[in-house]
């Protein structure tokens, strides 16, 4: 492990001392009231990240106006005034220093929400987001708008914040909007030239200046690069960097991408570590103020690396806090191993669109902290944990940390279940470290693994643990199709557990993520092993392919699959499996497909009740988690198995 050096070293912003070079990026937690107000619940998730030893908090964005969207962060008034006071005081007591990132959402905000007025922006080009069309402000609204943003940072100021971020990145808020010729057509003074473009963030910069003083800092986020045809670009961001710092910028966050394109603003699973360094160097070379670097930073070497090598000054990171609250301490410790790793599968943020409070896959407590001290268990007592996947594994380290004599026993060579399986398609290795991670955790809090061990009823008896945990996950759902038993139909389970290799001629039956992954897994080997031989044929029901996950990795997935030539077919049936095809329906008529070496199911997931059902009648307090229960995402296994591991 090489020696960390530059991470932890203090840093000036502006006149303001920060500790570290390690900010907590902005990142919607759906914690606050409806109304904006600061909740205990919100003071919690700040405090546990400043006690793990974040430098800089910068808080979600927080609007200021009215509040546009439900739940999201307010300083639009006086009143949230106290709120605020307790969340800096509460961050400040473990050295953190707290920015809030302020913003006003324009066409981000639906109408439905915002009282049913047409949602604003600098032009009347629709939002690909919310599907509506918004209206371009007027040259009084946009003075109004500069005053509103000088208050705002003013109330920061009163409740104790130590500056504030400006948010003029990624197009669908209303400074991004306005500094991009992507949704800027404007002929007035704000829009048209690059310079009329950046007047509406310049002017905010300076009446911000003017009311807090020069003691606060006022850090602005850009997109170092769109990445957009129509976008802004790199050189245009290096050009105005000085500008804005001549302007009263203390610090420049580079972020990168569009709100159109949250593949690359929000990187996923597979992305490369710190994606917007290089323009980070290339902006920090321009200024003389910090440059703050953000972008699927998410373990120590990288966020070293960024440092050591002169590309940025500080390093921001979201979901890697939000998997570990910790992270900094763990890092400074050189505990890099016990550092829960971000998936990437970006479900944190999935939760907030979807309207959840914020939720982490691998870390159940997220957004729960104030629950998510682990409390001795009065009458510790022997625990049989069956089955060794992702909600077996959790339960079995809650439930030993709290004391309990916890064995797991797995029937199988290996742990990790269904989550072992995900890592193996391209761009999935981080899965793995989840599985390792966990494992890892659970041997540290002294539970007892036994593996390729089948659990029965007389097990049990002779075991007589006092509690049993059922988390004996499922099986792949197998449809009554006729020649499903056939001698050439497998499983995307016997093909990424590395049972069978299809070959180069392959149709995938079902088109969910599971589906797509095991395509885009075969395609990678063919084109490897035999270029140009590839003949990957997904068949899927629905009118669209994976439809069970809208986060980024979706968009990344089906370019893959387009890019490796993979053929999709969607609304169709499949009617029959023959010894080298399928026949199905498409639009009423009956097509063949043949010349295929395997045909693989990847049509679901159904329940493993075997054990459930040997052991009805038992005295043993039972109970059934993970997809035992019925069939889970990662995050929602996980959980139920930290919240069985709490209460037993």
């Amino acid at each position: 492990m090489k020696e960390i050096k530059y991470l932890f070293s203090p840093i000036k912003v502006g006149s303001i001392e920060i500790k570290n070079r390690i900010a907590m990026a902005p990142t919607g937690s759906n914690l606050a009231s409806p109304e904006g107000d600061i909740t205990p619940k919100q003071i919690g998730y700040y405090e546990a990240r400043a006690r793990g030893g974040v430098g800089l908090m910068i808080v979600e964005d927080t609007t200021i106006g009215p509040n546009y969207i439900h739940n999201t962060t307010s300083l639009a008034d006086d009143r949230f005034i106290p709120g605020w006071k307790k969340l800096t005081k509460a961050v400040h007591a473990y050295g953190a220093k707290i920015m809030p990132q302020i913003f006003h959402p324009a066409f981000n905000a639906p109408s439905a929400r915002n009282s049913g007025l047409q949602p604003v922006s600098a032009s009347p080009i629709p939002s690909r987001m919310l599907r509506e069309i918004p209206r371009e402000l007027t040259l009084d609204e946009i003075k109004k708008i500069i005053r509103q943003f000088g208050e705002t940072a003013f109330r920061a100021q009163e409740a104790g914040c130590d500056g504030i971020q400006l948010h003029c990145a990624h197009m669908h808020h209303l400074l991004g909007s306005f500094v991009t010729p992507y949704y800027n057509k404007r002929t007035d003074p704000y829009g048209g030239s690059l310079e009329g473009r950046w007047r509406l963030p310049l002017e905010i910069i300076r009446h911000i200046r003017s009311n807090v003083g020069a003691g606060f800092a006022v850090l602005i986020r850009i997109s170092g690069n769109e990445y957009l045809p129509g976008g802004r670009t790199l050189d245009e961001s290096v050009y105005m960097a000085p500008i804005l710092e001549e302007a009263g910028a203390d610090a420049i966050h580079v972020s990168g991408g569009t709100s159109t394109q949250t593949w690359i603003g929000i990187p996923p699973t597979g992305s490369p570590q710190a994606s917007n360094a290089d323009a980070a160097a290339a902006v920090k070379r321009a200024v003389h103020v910090p440059v703050i670097c953000v972008g699927r930073i998410t373990t120590p070497w990288a966020a070293e690396n960024v440092l050591a090598t002169g590309k940025a000054d500080m390093i921001a990171m979201a979901r890697a806090l939000i998997a570990d609250p910790d992270w900094p301490n763990k890092a400074a410790k050189g505990d890099w191993q016990d550092i829960v790793p971000c998936m990437g599968d970006t479900q944190c943020l999935v939760s907030v669109a979807t309207g959840h409070t914020i939720r982490c896959s691998i870390n159940a407590s997220s957004g729960q902290e104030e629950e998510a001290a682990l409390v001795p268990a009065e009458n510790p007592k022997t625990v049989m944990v069956v089955g060794g996947g992702p909600a077996g594994l959790e339960a079995a380290r809650v439930a030993a940390l709290r004391g309990h004599r916890v064995t797991l026993m797995e029937k199988g060579p290996k742990l990790g279940g269904q989550l072992l399986l995900a890592s193996f398609p391209p761009m999935k290795q981080e899965y793995a470290c989840a599985v390792q991670y966990l494992s890892t955790q659970a041997y540290k809090a002294g539970v007892k693994v036994e593996m390729n061990t089948q659990v029965n009823p007389d097990l049990i008896a002779k075991v007589q643990p006092d509690v049993v945990i059922i988390a004996t996950g499922g099986a792949p759902l197998i449809p009554e199709i006729p020649g499903t038993h056939g001698k050439n139909v497998v499983t995307a389970w016997d093909v990424l557990s590395g049972r069978v290799f299809p070959g180069p001629n392959a149709v995938i039956i079902g088109g969910g993520k599971v589906g797509c992954e095991t395509a885009d897994y075969l395609a990678h080997i063919v084109d490897d092993l035999q270029p140009g031989a590839n003949r990957v044929t997904i068949i899927e029901m629905l009118d669209n392919i994976v439809l069970d996950d809208f986060s980024p990795w979706r968009s990344v997935l089906i370019q893959r699959l387009k890019n490796k030539g993979v053929k999709i077919i969607t609304l169709a049936k499949v009617t029959e499996i023959l010894p080298d095809g399928v026949k199905y329906l498409k639009d009423t008529h009956e097509e063949t497909l043949r010349g295929m070496n395997h045909i693989v199911l990847a049509m679901g997931t159904q329940s493993d009740h075997r054990l459930i059902e040997q052991l009805k009648g038992s005295p043993i307090p039972t109970f059934v988690i993970g997809d035992a229960k019925e069939p889970h995402t990662a995050l929602e296994a996980i959980a139920e198995g930290w919240k069985i591991g709490k209460k037993i």
